[in-house]
């Protein structure tokens, strides 16, 4: 399926010079969802993975259905403030900011199979914070997916030492 046909282009969102890839457009379109959720499956199924993580907002997207087929349980990682129980907290930058992820203390036990999963790649920092929350909590990270990744912001290399895997890529 030709997903990027699909994707709205938002140009100076949310900030002048910023082109932003609207993936609402392609979620509600039903096939396109069940084609998603499907490919996700076919890549992740028999990966052994115990949990996924999706990264707030557009992630849980994603995570929720894929964690069901997986039988897997899901994990939100959310922004501070968010979360109602004892919570570890880590910093990261943003192509056009910073901002603070946190999860659960008790989200991921020690040697657990976590994927990591959100909607888009851009210069890794979400990815890589979330990445260091796993760690933190003792997680084997099994992999980190993404719907969209922007092949020319390079957020690949700050996730090197993991399987990255993107449905769907713009140069």
């Amino acid at each position: 399926m030709d997903y990027k046909s699909f994707i709205r282009e938002v140009p100076d969102f949310p900030k002048p010079g910023i082109l932003f890839y609207d993936i609402t457009t392609l979620l509600k379109d039903p096939n396109c969802l069940q084609s998603i959720i499907d490919d996700l499956i076919k890549k992740y199924e028999g990966a052994g993975i115990t949990k996924v993580v999706g990264i707030e907002s557009r992630g849980f997207i994603l995570a929720s259905p894929l964690a069901y087929h997986l039988n897997a349980g899901f994990v939100p990682v959310r922004k501070p403030g968010k979360l109602p129980a004892d919570a570890i907290e880590v910093q990261y930058d943003l192509e056009y900011g910073s901002n603070s992820l946190s999860i659960h203390r008790d989200a991921i036990q020690e040697g657990e199979r976590v994927l990591i999963l959100d909607d888009l790649l851009a210069t890794g920092g979400t990815a890589a914070a979330t990445v260091q929350l796993i760690r933190q909590l003792g997680g084997d990270i099994a992999g980190v997916g993404f719907l969209v990744e922007l092949d020319g912001l390079a957020g690949r290399k700050k996730l090197d030492e993991y399987a990255v895997y993107s449905l769907i890529h713009y140069t």
